[in-house]
């Protein structure tokens, strides 16, 4: 977390920058279609949403690919920001893609299509009830994330806008506690939701110790270093998708001498 970070004064313009958007891109009617996981990320994103938007604005969709253990979770979500909400179940649609690919195909699947294809069936499961609907498609990844690339390319890397794309995991936390939102939601430990591993073990190291380094340079062991960098690298061929950012407009992210640091400049300093 960044040194002096105000999360009171970050949800402020958060919020702000989300109305501009709908503002700008969309009708009074245009609605917020969000996918709704039960984690920090979605219900943390959606909590700001309905703070900008009112909830009868948001969408809620909740996407178990078969059983989810922690389903309650993403029901619990939208039953507390009373938000419309669909149980769209990815499972069969996920199945179909991989048997196709088998049936027509001497190729095997593998474990990067089997850990990416829901990412990506979940995207256009919420880009159809957009269009359904008439609404624009919420991203809930992070800059933690972005930078390691713990994303799925096409998956939950795409959207149209990107409500925490400026904020590390550990700012994410304090925002939450700042909308005071259910503590068990805010802090629920990271997971990829498939493997059964929180995103730390997936990684080899935690978020505080990432944010630590990405936003005040302290830097960790040479082989969590070494672990972090090599990540970023590997994963630099997703840069061509970004977190949709439709304009630095409000600069939101940057607070205090940060924000006037880069008040005049052309480009917006967190885009990498």
């Amino acid at each position: 977390m960044r040194n002096g970070f105000d999360a009171e004064f970050e949800i402020t313009n958060i919020i702000d920058d989300i109305r501009h958007y709908f503002a700008t891109n969309g009708s009074k009617d245009t609605k917020a279609i969000i996918g709704i996981s039960g984690g920090k990320d979605s219900t943390i994103a959606a909590a700001l949403l309905v703070c900008a938007l009112g909830n009868d604005r948001v969408i809620g969709v909740l996407m178990p690919d078969g059983d989810q253990k922690d389903i309650a979770d993403a029901r619990a979500v939208c039953e507390y920001l009373h938000i419309k909400n669909y149980t769209i179940n990815i499972k069969y649609t996920t199945a179909s893609f991989i048997e196709d690919i088998e049936r027509n195909t001497d190729l095997l699947p593998n474990g990067a299509v089997h850990t990416n294809m829901p990412a990506r069936v979940r995207m256009t499961t919420l880009y159809n009830v957009a269009a359904m609907i008439g609404g624009r498609v919420i991203n809930t990844g992070n800059k933690s994330e972005a930078f390691v690339g713990y994303t799925t390319k096409y998956g939950d890397l795409a959207g149209d806008y990107a409500v925490l794309r400026d904020y590390y995991v550990t700012e994410i936390y304090k925002i939450g506690e700042a909308l005071k939102l259910p503590e068990h939601l805010v802090r629920k430990e990271p997971s990829d939701g498939m493997s059964g591993k929180t995103d730390a073990m997936n990684m080899g190291f935690s978020y505080e110790v990432l944010d630590d380094y990405l936003s005040n340079g302290v830097v960790p062991s040479a082989d969590v270093l070494k672990n972090i960098l090599d990540r970023h690298a590997r994963n630099r061929h997703k840069e061509v998708i970004r977190l949709p950012h439709p304009e630095c407009r409000s600069r939101p992210f940057l607070s205090g001498t940060a924000r006037q640091k880069y008040a005049n400049d052309e480009d917006c300093a967190f885009c990498f």
